[in-house]
Formats: structure tokens, sequence, C-alpha cells
């Protein structure tokens, strides 16, 4: 039996991930025409359609979908196979893509992987800004960035930062209009700038912790966002309370321009922390990447 030629199938997993023959076109290197004529033959040897295309869209249909759960993931291990053959060169290659917050990537991920790309130029870093829980597998990025304790267990999970507490701030001339808040319970009169959950789409109850007491409280007031930045600048106009990692606080309180309130309410948690799947095959760029990364600590299987 000849051996198949398995440049049609690449070329269905690439399309129906991008969704688009346009964009699959541009990441193989190849024509239009030819991944077109590459599908259909693919389909008239299998008898069945893969894909259903409109003037805007292309989507797996239910075979295509048993297709690409079925050999999908196959490609992504041979790419990160050969991606690991690297380590035979002198210089690590290679992108490494993570999925982060804005705020851990200009405090935490540029600071300590810049003098990695200086050391070694053949290394290229893609990072997507994103607040809701990426599939990294699915998506196929090498790696995320999240708090420790909203890690799930088939994760490795590395330190990337101390452990961080919760803070609840106000500007001082929202305080001059209102009273400082001594419980959580007192949130309730107060103005408070809430979030928008991106995976539930619920607002964010806040919770504290006293001495094995837990309260949560749900907050009202004339904002909702989506992302913490325009929380922090509500907050420093003076237009109501926020509930943020300290990390994302704690340059404005230290100038003075964020008051900190309710602080022996909110404990410590594990902080910012680099995950990936424990069946990933390390490249030597990724492994670098993590070498560059960890805080302290050992890794969580």
């Amino acid at each position: 039996m000849p051996r198949r030629n398995f440049n049609d199938l690449l070329a269905f997993v690439t399309v129906a991930r991008e969704g688009s023959f346009t964009k699959a076109a541009g990441t193989l290197g190849v024509t239009q025409s030819a991944l077109s004529q590459a599908i259909r033959g693919l389909e008239e040897s299998l008898q069945i359609r893969l894909l259903t295309r409109t003037t805007r869209s292309v989507a797996p249909t239910t075979a295509g979908e048993r297709l690409m759960k079925a050999i999908g993931h196959r490609f992504d291990e041979i790419e990160s196979e050969l991606a690991a053959l690297t380590e035979l060169r002198d210089k690590p290659a290679g992108t490494v893509r993570i999925t982060c917050g804005d705020n851990v990537m200009h405090t935490v991920l540029l600071p300590k992987l810049m003098p990695l790309l200086r050391e070694y130029p053949d290394i290229k870093l893609e990072f997507d800004m994103n607040y809701g829980f990426r599939d990294i597998v699915a998506d196929r990025f090498d790696a995320g960035v999240r708090m420790g304790n909203t890690i799930d267990n088939d994760m490795i999970a590395v330190p990337i930062g101390p452990p961080l507490q919760m803070a609840v701030v106000g500007s001082p001339e929202y305080f001059q209009r209102h009273p400082i808040p001594r419980a959580p319970g007192d949130l309730t009169a107060h103005q408070c700038i809430n979030q928008r959950m991106p995976t539930s789409g619920g607002l964010y109850v806040w919770d504290f912790e006293k001495r094995g007491r837990k309260v949560n409280v749900r907050v009202d007031g004339p904002l909702i966002f989506n992302t913490a930045p325009p929380q922090v600048d509500a907050a420093l106009a003076g237009l109501g309370l926020s509930l943020l990692p300290e990390d994302e606080l704690m340059q404005h309180i230290h100038a003075g321009r964020l008051v900190r309130v309710l602080q022996d309410w909110c404990p410590k948690f594990a902080g910012y922390h680099l995950y990936y799947p424990s069946k990933r095959q390390l490249s030597p760029a990724f492994q670098l990447v993590v070498k560059a990364l960890r805080f302290s600590g050992t890794r969580r299987q």
C-alpha cells in the first residue's frame, strides 16, 4: 500500500483552525487555489464533506470536527518535537506564545524576559493580552499566566512572582466625601467600581476573610468594567472604591494618590504563575523562558 501524503490533512487542520482559506494560505505559504484543491481532493478521497463554506467563513462539518479531534493534536505534537530538536543547535530558537493580562506583562514578564532576548536573538516572544481563561491547548499557546489558585490541577504551574493581597482603594477626594469602611459590610453604603467576569459574565463578588471568617459582598456603583486599568483610572478620579490585586495599585498607594482600606480583611494568596500542559514537550527556547521567569519554590505537578 503506497504511503499517504499528509499535506492535505495539514491543509484541512490549518483551514479549520483559522476559519479562513485566506488566513490558512498565508500560514502555510501557499496559494488559496492550491489550498482549495488540496481540501477538495481530501474530501473526494474520503467521499465526505469536511468543511462548510460561506461567503464570510469556513467551519468544520460534523465529520470535519471528528477528524480535527483525531488528528489536530498530532500535528501539534509533531511541531513540538521538531521544535525540541533545536537543542542540537548552538543557539535555542523559535517562537514562544504566552497569554496573559497587560499588568503582569509590564511588571513581570517583560522585565525578566528582555535580557533573555538580548542573549538569545533567535528566540521570539508573542503575547496575547487577554483577561479571560483561555484554553492554551486548543488555542495553541505555549503557556499562560494566572493567579496560582485559579490554575487547573492538570497543568504545571511555576511561580513567577511573590504572594499577593487584594486591595480596596479609593482616592483621598473620595474619602473626603465618604466615611472610611471599617468592615466589609460597610461597602454596601459606598459607590464601588464593579468588574464583569470574562468567563461567567456575572459581576465579581467582593470576598474577604479575617481570622477564618469569610464574608462576600455584592457591591453597587455607577461603573462596570471588564479589565483592570479603567478601574484604576476611575478610582484615581474619585468615582468610587475599587478592589484589585495590590500590584495593580501599589505605585498609586505609595504616592498617596489612592488610600488603602480593609487591609486586615484581605488575606494573602498565591501570586502570578506561568502554567503549561504537563504532557508538553519543552523546547529549549521555552525552557529558557521558564527559567528566566521562575520566582522561587518548586513547580506544582
